[in-house]
Parts: structure tokens; sequence; C-alpha cells
């Protein structure tokens, strides 16, 4: 255990990039930054004059601590689990510590992006690293200002004390060993000495979300700017032909009207403004390529799902004999619209472009892509551009694309002037990026009370789901299993969705699994057990997930749940998934009231490892719970002739505040290194939920929303 919390790396590497080869942060810069001014530690800690400087960490002479968080904050809490792994290893007390947001720094951070609940997971090691060697930096100074050995010293709560009992705080080093070489070999802490890793901690920004502070991409201010509402095509597949902008130029706060690509930009002095100009404008839109519609789409998804030859992601054992010699075989065909991501915060952007540099501002999940794509549509070397980030209203996947920020860039270029684009919510619906509507035909053999085979099909819009994860369960619990996929190239945009591939899949194959206990005459879960039982741990390399692992969860979830054993008139639903390195399961306990299904209660389990912030952890998955039973209960969205049928939550429905049910969370207790929880909750969600109301009612669901299907079998639903 020793030898495995020893790192060493080499001064270069720790100056350069990180010791770690999996992408973790990059852990130097110019270590600390003392503040001669402040000799009592204040009660404000605002009020101390740090210097800034590309790095994690500074520290004042009154052992106070700042460190910056580098990756984008969109609610997943990693502005506070980050810095928390940091402070842990550095040993200070987390009251001592204030968090700041860092800014684009492709020389000193690594993997600067909040997307696929990676954040935690690719900076574990390097975060700890950071900590631990600034803790060995600080005790070397205190060292050597003693004339002691290192090791007769000991540090805790930033406070290094000799065996003479003499003691030295922090900051009374900080000049000193920001100077030294940087230590080869740290060690880190073992996981039962942690202080602050495992302990609830409050959101570092909460003071100011409460009292309404600046902290989001809509706050931002800047002299002389521009807010810029744009007009973008009503429908996918057209372009603008001709404009008239005389009436919207008549509107107080109006000061110009451009045209850039198929779009319009109208520039004022406040959004309110500039969102009434856009309305005024009269443009000529012409079609340029087909205007698609739901129906359409339906048919093409179908048409894939009948065809052959489609793209094998994955091929065991024989499929063809399975399915020839089986006793009986199931086959189902589960459905799924488009869906947008509806953040809170609409899309916005600042940027400045100069002739010196490019200053963007806003909120951000790709800063780094970002900032090169821009680069690159204003022809200026990536050295120009700096790029900062605000706290994000919610991004779901939308906000990994940045076309707004290209769009603010673009229009900054032209008119050579600071601009902040505002989406307005009608722009947020209408303009993209959705999830793609899928389809996915699953079809299982069984022979002798087990199941012997299993072909999915998938068909999308766009790009496939499922291609990218062929070897996520039950890939190597079935001996014969084939995966294929085939889609249709769409002009409507789409791309990630909160925990992309899985969300809709997981309700798929999970309510598919139920379907087959019943035929089986099994348990559900004892079902999952047995195919689990299956695969063995580490035979597999392309298997992704843990048998072992998924088992502890499942028995936990059935163990806190009271699986069957719930009081009369409580119908259960169970599913269980992995994604994005976690593993997950829950239940849903159902309740009939006059006839109607209502959800009582949600009971998850959680293997993500070594939980940094229990606090942040179950907001994270009662968050993603809930929204996986929203959007699987009520997500609707459709085409017609290229245009979005809903464009407001007037018509678009959402899960409200008083439907949202009870959600109890239990982590498996592990050391294991962390992973990411700000997707996992999510998939399984309406799989348990679907499994519950086939319990309560005895119907099947295929296709999401369920309201829509229910509706259509004059059976109503709440939550």
């Amino acid at each position: 255990m020793e030898n495995q919390n020893k790192i060493t790396f080499s001064r270069r590497n720790f100056i350069r990039t990180s010791a770690l080869a999996s992408g973790g942060l990059l852990i130097g810069f110019n270590f600390f930054s003392s503040c001669k001014e402040a000799a009592v530690p204040p009660v404000d800690i605002s009020q101390l004059n740090f210097k800034d400087f590309n790095a994690f960490i500074k520290i004042a002479d009154n052992g106070y601590v700042t460190i910056y968080s580098p990756n984008p904050e969109i609610g997943q809490g990693v502005k506070t689990s980050m810095p928390m792994i940091i402070a842990e290893e550095l040993d200070v007390p987390w009251e001592h510590v204030s968090v700041e947001q860092g800014a684009l720094d492709t020389k000193n951070f690594q993997r600067q992006v909040a997307g696929g609940s990676q954040s935690i997971r690719f900076g574990w090691d390097a975060l700890r690293q950071t900590g631990a060697t600034a803790r060995q930096m600080l005790v070397n100074a205190a060292a050597a200002k003693w004339g002691v050995d290192a090791s007769n010293c000991s540090v805790s709560n930033g406070i290094i004390t000799n065996l003479n009992g003499e003691a030295f705080n922090y900051g009374d080093v900080v000049d000193e060993a920001a100077n030294l070489e940087v230590p080869e070999n740290v060690s880190l802490k073992n996981p039962e000495d942690y202080k602050i890793i495992g302990k609830n901690a409050t959101n570092v920004d909460m003071d100011k979300i409460i009292t309404g502070q600046p902290l989001f991409g809509l706050d931002y201010v800047a002299d002389n700017m521009k807010y810029v509402s744009v007009a973008r095509p009503p429908a996918f597949g057209q372009k603008v032909k001709s404009f008239d902008a005389s009436e919207a130029k008549t509107i107080g706060g109006v000061s110009d009207v451009i045209q850039f690509g198929d779009k319009l930009a109208v520039l004022a002095t406040n959004t309110w403004a500039a969102m009434k100009g856009q309305k005024a404008l009269k443009v000529e839109w012409v079609d340029d390529s087909n205007l698609e519609n739901t129906d359409l789409h339906d048919q093409e998804l179908n048409k894939i799902l009948d065809s052959e030859g489609l793209d094998v992601r994955r091929e065991d054992g024989n499929i063809k004999k399975a399915f020839a010699e089986a006793d009986k075989i199931i086959e189902r065909t589960y459905e799924s619209p488009f869906l947008p991501h509806n953040c809170m915060e609409p899309m916005n952007f600042y940027a400045n472009v100069t002739e010196e540099k490019v200053h963007l501002v806003g909120p951000i999940q790709t800063p780094a892509g970002t900032a090169m794509r821009i680069a690159n549509l204003i022809e200026r070397d990536p050295e120009d551009i700096h790029l900062e980030m605000t706290r994000m209203g919610g991004g779901f996947g939308r906000r990994l694309y940045g076309d707004f920020a290209l769009e603010a860039a673009e229009i900054s270029n032209l008119v050579k002037q600071p601009v902040k684009v505002v989406f307005s919510r009608e722009d947020d619906m209408a303009a993209g990026i959705y999830r793609p509507a899928i389809k996915y035909r699953i079809k299982a053999a069984i022979r002798d009370g087990k199941v012997t085979g299993y072909h999915l099909k998938e068909a999308a819009i766009n790009s496939n789901m499922y291609g990218l994860i062929p070897n996520f369960f039950p890939a190597g619990a079935i001996q014969n299993y084939k995966v294929e996929s085939g889609n249709y190239k769409s002009n409507i945009t789409t791309g990630a969705w909160r925990a992309p591939y899985t969300n809709f899949l997981a309700f798929a194959e999970q309510s598919f699994f139920d379907e087959l206990a019943e035929a089986i005459d099994i348990d559900p879960v004892k079902l999952r057990l047995d195919l689990l039982a299956n695969v063995k741990d580490g035979e597999d390399e392309s298997i992704e997930y843990s048998a072992e692992r998924m088992t502890n969860t499942i028995k936990l979830a059935t163990e806190k749940s009271n699986w069957r054993n719930t009081d009369k008139g409580i119908f259960q639903g169970f599913a269980a998934y992995y994604s994005h390195n976690t593993h997950v399961a829950e239940v849903v306990d159902l309740s009939m009231s006059n006839g109607i299904p209502k959800i009582e209660k949600v009971t998850v389990a959680v293997d993500c490892g070594i939980v940094v912030n229990p606090t942040g952890a179950r907001n994270q998955i009662e968050g993603g719970v809930i929204d996986g039973l929203g959007h699987a209960m009520y997500g609707d969205f459709s085409f017609k002739n290229g245009r979005p049928q809903d464009v407001n939550f007037n018509t678009y429905r959402l899960i409200r505040i008083k439907e949202a049910p009870i959600v109890e969370t239990f982590f498996v207790d592990n050391q294991l290194s962390p992973t990411g929880l700000g997707e996992p909750g999510l998939p399984p969600a309406g799989g348990a939920l679907a499994n519950a109301i086939k319990a309560a009612t005895g119907q099947i669901l295929l296709k999401q929303p369920f309201t829509k299907e229910m509706q259509q079998r004059k059976t109503d639903i709440t939550i």
C-alpha cells in the first residue's frame, strides 16, 4: 500500500507536464505567491493582495490559501471538489481555503473540459500530487530554517512542527519554499487519514448564488459592450435570401444590424432592445435543402431497423445458431424523440476582438477547443486568445459545442466592438443542438430457462449512440451477442445530451431484461446477477464494466429498498446500469391512487469509488434521477417542415418541483479512485420507472415520453 501511494517525477515533468500518462491535470507552475501586507489573518480573505500567476495554489503569509479550480463549473460541483483534493494533500483546514475559477491555460492545466463526467476521474492523481508536492516543499523550507532534517518535521492543518515543538504556519516559509527544488518523491495520504475528502462541503459559490452576485455568463458586463440578438433560419434547411432592417433600427437602443453567413445580428444597448429588434426584422428565407418532418424520421429509422448489412459494433459467438435453437424468442422495439437541453441559463457569450488580443468570457464546457475554433474562424494566432470561464446555469452537453461563442467572436471581429450574444428561450430551443431521435430493436433467444442470444439494432438520426459503447453490460454476460447500428443523415443539428449514448439505451435494455425475467419466471434482479456471474473481471479486456462492482451495487440497492418486501400497495421497478465509469442501481417505488400510478421514492446505490464530497455527490445523483424521470415521462420534441414545434415551456413539458420524488442515495464503500457522478444517475431512472409501471399496471412501455404512450392507451400517470 505504501508503494502505491508513492509518486516519482522529475522537475522537468513537474514544470511542464503531468507525471501521468492518463491525461491528468498539469501540476506545474510558479507554485506560491506571498503577501507581506497581511500580518494578521483577516476576517475577509478576499482582502488579501495575492499575485496573479498560472497556478493552482497561492499562499499568504498568514497561512491562508487560495486554490484555482481549473475545470468549467456547470453545477456538477468540481469547483468545490477539485480544490478539496488539493487542500487534502496540502493539509490545510478547508475553512482557510478560498477558491477561484481558473481561466483557460493550456500550458499549466490539462483537460479543462466539463464533459463525460471525467473531471474528477482524470484529475484525481494529478491534483493529489499538486497538494502533496506543495506540502513537502513547505516542510523542506521549514526544516532548512530550523537546520533539521525534514523527516523530523510533521504537518497538520497548515502548521509545521519539529521535534523541539517549534512551529511555522505555511505563510512563514512560503517565500523560501518557492525557491526550493521540486522534490522527486512525494508521499500521498492514505484514505483513512483524510480530513477533507469524504466530508460534506458546501458549494464554494453558494453565498454568491443565493445573494445574486455575478457568477454566470449572463451577469458579465464590460465597458462599451453591445448586446446582440441573432436571427437564425427558423427551419433547418433554410438560408437567408434578403432582409429589411429599417423597422428594427427604429427601436430605441438598437444601433446596427449586420449579416454574417445566414444569420442576422441585431446590436443594441440592452438585451430587450436587441430582442425586440430581432423580432422586427423582415427576412425572406429560402429553402436550401429538404425541410424534414418527424413522420419522415420515424419512417427512415424503421427502414434502418428492417435492413441488413448495418455496421457491426460487436459480435460474440454464433447469434444465428442461438436463435435457431431457441425455445422462445422475444423481440421489442423502443423509441425516443429528439430532446433539447433547456439549460436554465440560455446560451450567451462575450467577445472583444482587437488587434492586440481576443478577449472571451462566458459559460463553456470546452474552453480549449472553442478557443482554437475561434482562432481558426477569425484567422488569429491561438496565443492571442484569452478565454475566461464563468459559472454555467446548466450545460448537459449543450455548451460543449461553442457555436454561440463563435457567433460572438465573429460579430465582434466584424463590428470592431465588444459584444455579448444572448439567446432568448425561443432561440435556445429552436437553434439546436439536440439529442438525436433513436430507435432500438432488441431480440433475445431463450433456451432451457437461460438467455442464450442477444441481438441489438440501433437506428439514430445523424450520430449513432450505441456505436461507441458496445462493451457495456450485457456484453460478456451472454455468449452469443451482436450489436449493429445505422443512421439517417439529417440537416437537424444533433449532439451530446446528458449521459450521451446511455440516456435512452438504459431504459430500452433494462425494460427488456424485465421482460426476459418474466418469460423465464425468475426475479428480475436475480436474472441480472446470474448474467453478471458469467463475467470474470479482467478475462476480456474489452469489457468496460466490473461485474463484481455492479453485483455489489445491485445488492446494496435491493437491500436498502427492501426489494420485494415492501408494504402492501407498493410496486417496485429495478434497473442497473454502468456508464461514464460508474456503476448505479435504482429501485422505484410506485403506489396506485384511483387507478393512477404515483412515484413514492427512488432508492439509488452507487459505486463511484472514493466519494470526494458526499453533499455534492448526493446532489448529482438526485438531480440525475429526477432529470431522467422527468424526460422519460414528459420529454417530447418534433419537427414540421424543418421547424421545431416547441420553442418555450408553455408547450414543452418538464418535470415540476412538486413532482420530484424522494431520492435516497447510498454509496458503495471502497477506496478505489473516484469516477464521475454528473451523468451516471440518469440512465437507469427511466428503466426503473418503466418496470415499476409494468409491475403496477401490467403495461409494457416501449416509447418515450411515457405519458404520451399511456395517454394513447387511455391511462393516466403522475409523479
